[in-house]
């Protein structure tokens, strides 16, 4: 009898766990559903290098979005970014959205510059002003032969 008793809750410890990390990884891929407190944005990117689907969305550097989704247009071969935002942050119209690393190794997010517009952004709108990423490399070969304005 004590046997039993230790099997069943060794599975239903296991079962938790496993739960848990469908939970985290449904949260990390973007697969769990839009939450009834925040709204999705959209953003068309030259450059997504180091953006994945759960990448952080910032403002003034405090959380406030993840990207949802990204996708090749075919029509303009640039990245179509949807990312959700928390409810009551409102972006005004004339902000722009850059691809921002956290230093030399550190990761990468996107950050929202808000602009002074009394007009925001409606729900499923477009923040037209993009700044793509910048690759490391591409600036290190730059360097390194010489080839800058001068």
């Amino acid at each position: 009898m004590a046997e039993n008793t230790t099997e069943v809750l060794v599975g239903t410890g296991v079962l938790a766990v496993a739960a848990g990390f469908l939970f985290y990884a449904a949260g990390l891929t973007g697969f769990a559903a839009t939450s009834p407190d925040s709204y999705n944005l959209n953003a068309s990117f030259r450059s997504v290098e180091g953006v994945s689907i759960g990448t952080e969305v910032r403002l003034a550097g405090v959380k406030v979005g993840t990207v949802t989704g990204l996708k090749l247009n075919a029509e303009t071969f640039r990245a179509d970014t949807t990312f959700t935002m928390q409810q009551g942050i409102e972006i005004p119209d004339d902000s722009a959205i850059a691809i921002s690393s956290e230093g030399l190794l550190g990761g990468t997010f996107v950050e929202i510059i808000p602009g002074g517009s009394p007009f925001n952004v409606d729900p499923d709108g477009e923040i037209e002003d993009t700044q793509s990423s910048v690759s490391l490399i591409t600036l290190l070969l730059k360097f390194v032969s010489g080839s800058g304005d001068e």
